[in-house]
């Protein structure tokens, strides 16, 4: 990665900086691989794009983001900047009425652009009971899907990995508003944690060894609902994942794992792709390939790598493709999140 694609800051350390600006933009980078292909059947993508390596238009087979053309974010990006700006706002504090305010807002922008990616299944629910005056504290409790995975990062760039407890408790009270379910929260605290790591220097083994811990402590939080145990699962899907032969892992994945937006699939892919010996590149560019919620795996897998290699990991074509198309202005963000984690 070129200088001139970091801005320097003063405040920090350049290497933290680097790390979590990396981060941000990776989650963005993944999010845009997997814009075209997102909500699509396997069959279909390989039909439209084959195997994913770089941004591509939407195929004629793509329905939600129907005519949207290469390096396109979706809500995965927008809804964790918005979260960004909340938790700066909020001195590290998510309020949950000015959240379901915020998303609610965002989904009325959308629509006015005739787009039809708008608010996930469980993010939608909890809104919607919050503005018929359910508290916000219980509006979350049936949220199991990876919403609050998907835009989580920026509670791990801000908020320090140990004690561990206390960086699960943030996760949770940055979710509970519309995932405060064991699932729900076992799932964005394996990808907070895997960013917060990152950010201090962990390697990707390490990364996803804490993701792993934290989705543990995550699942005794919040309401129960069945489901497969995120924690054990992706300890299970690294392991098994890494003997499979490259060119059969997509298929792995998807039979296997799973790639639908319910938290213990969709995370649980990101990880184990996270955790194979991989180029971060070629990793977002299977993850954009799998079928089904591939710009949320893909986005997911892109904060924890970026995190974990800086700014290395990244194409500087394809970070400027991506800041360029969608006017991204992450650092002043990035700046404001690691004064909240340095306090």
């Amino acid at each position: 990665m070129t200088d001139h694609l970091i801005v320097p800051a003063a405040r920090h350390d350049p290497a933290l900086r680097d790390r979590a600006l990396a981060a941000f933009r990776g989650l963005a980078l993944g999010d845009a691989l997997g814009m075209p292909t997102q909500s699509m059947s396997l069959a279909q993508i390989r039909a439209d794009h084959g195997v994913v390596t770089d941004f591509v238009d939407a195929g004629p087979s793509q329905r939600i983001a129907a005519g949207m053309t290469a390096g396109h974010v979706t809500d995965d990006t927008e809804q964790a900047m918005l979260v960004a700006e909340l938790l700066i706002a909020g001195e590290g504090r998510l309020d949950p009425v000015r959240f379901a305010e915020a998303l609610i807002e965002w989904e009325r922008g959308m629509r006015a652009k005739g787009s039809l990616d708008l608010l996930g299944p469980s993010t939608k629910t909890a809104v919607e009971r919050i503005m018929q005056g359910v508290p916000a504290d219980q509006a979350g409790s049936t949220g199991t899907t990876n919403g609050a995975a998907m835009r989580i990062a920026p509670v791990g760039i801000s908020t320090p990995l140990r004690p561990l407890d206390d960086l699960v408790d943030a996760v949770r009270d940055a979710s509970r508003v519309t995932h405060d379910t064991g699932l729900g929260i076992a799932g964005a605290s394996a990808i907070a944690a895997a960013v917060s790591a990152g950010v201090d220097g962990a390697d990707r083994e390490q990364a996803v060894d804490v993701a792993i811990e934290a989705a543990a402590i995550g699942a005794t939080r919040g309401h129960w609902v069945a489901g497969a145990d995120i924690a054990a699962k992706s300890d299970w899907a690294r392991r098994h994942l890494r003997g499979v032969p490259a060119a059969e892992r997509i298929d792995a994945v998807s039979q296997l794992v799973g790639t639908s937006v319910a938290s213990q699939e969709s995370v649980v892919a990101a990880l184990a792709l996270v955790a194979l010996d991989a180029e971060p590149w070629e990793i977002l560019g299977t993850a954009a390939s799998l079928g089904g919620d591939t710009d949320t795996i893909a986005a997911m897998a892109g904060a924890v790598l970026g995190a974990v290699h800086g700014s290395s990991a990244w194409p500087d074509e394809a970070v400027r493709t991506v800041t360029a198309v969608n006017g991204l202005a992450l650092e002043p963000l990035v700046d404001s999140l690691l004064d909240l984690r340095l306090r």
